[in-house]
């Protein structure tokens, strides 16, 4: 979602690179109820959901694996002193 500035941050790495896809969840209801299915019946999402996060961004890896983690698909997560997150407490997306 171009709001979250996790999400942004991991758009920017791979603007012009054809092995990875972006798919914002804020721009069509079909991709948003995609995504809540996946987060919904979706182990990985335990501690987001359990924290009151999203759980965005998420990464579908080539052998169907999700991950929440950035560094999984080969990408930098960014990093928490540069302030600004989704959640109120500060603590990400």
């Amino acid at each position: 979602m171009e709001t979250c500035p996790d999400c942004t941050y991991v758009e920017k790495q791979v603007i012009g690179n054809d092995r990875y896809e972006i798919i914002d969840i804020g721009k069509n209801v079909r991709h948003l109820k995609a995504f809540l299915k996946l987060r919904d019946n979706n182990a990985v999402f335990a501690s987001a959901k359990a924290t009151g996060a999203v759980g965005i961004p998420c990464f579908v890896l080539d052998d169907g694996t999700v991950t929440l983690t950035a560094e999984d698909a080969g990408l930098q997560s960014r990093p928490t002193a540069e302030g600004a997150s989704c959640n109120i407490d500060g603590s990400g997306c």
